[in-house]
């Protein structure tokens, strides 16, 4: 085995951003989506998830086909979201389809939430 093997890398140990954590919540640290598996205050480390399915708030206004590319509005909206608008992250795929007017998504998030578009 490779000697600079650390882990496998699903879950991070971050720094808690301004405003802290709270455990099932998405936020984006820099060009990470993570959920956090752990809440904590503003600067403190936590524990957070950047792969794996998460029952996550989305727009009640979209319905989603499974695997549609599903963005995360980072603006004081704080949700899922199969739109391309400027300033949203891209984090995942949707693992099943749902309709207009449910306020959770099913999503598989990629590890990261590369430049936001």
């Amino acid at each position: 085995m490779a000697t600079n093997y650390v882990q496998p890398g699903n879950t991070l140990t971050l720094t808690a951003p301004s405003g802290g954590v709270v455990a099932g919540k998405l936020y984006i640290i820099n060009n990470v989506a993570v959920v956090a598996l752990t809440s904590a205050s503003a600067g403190a480390e936590f524990e957070g998830a950047i792969s794996g399915v998460f029952d996550l708030p989305k727009a009640p206004s979209q319905a989603w086909n499974q695997g549609a590319r599903i963005m995360w509005d980072n603006t004081v909206n704080q949700r899922a979201s199969n739109a391309t608008t400027a300033g949203f992250f891209p984090i995942g795929v949707a693992v099943r389809a749902v309709g207009a007017g449910e306020i959770v998504g099913r999503v598989r998030l990629n590890g990261v939430a590369t430049v936001a578009l």
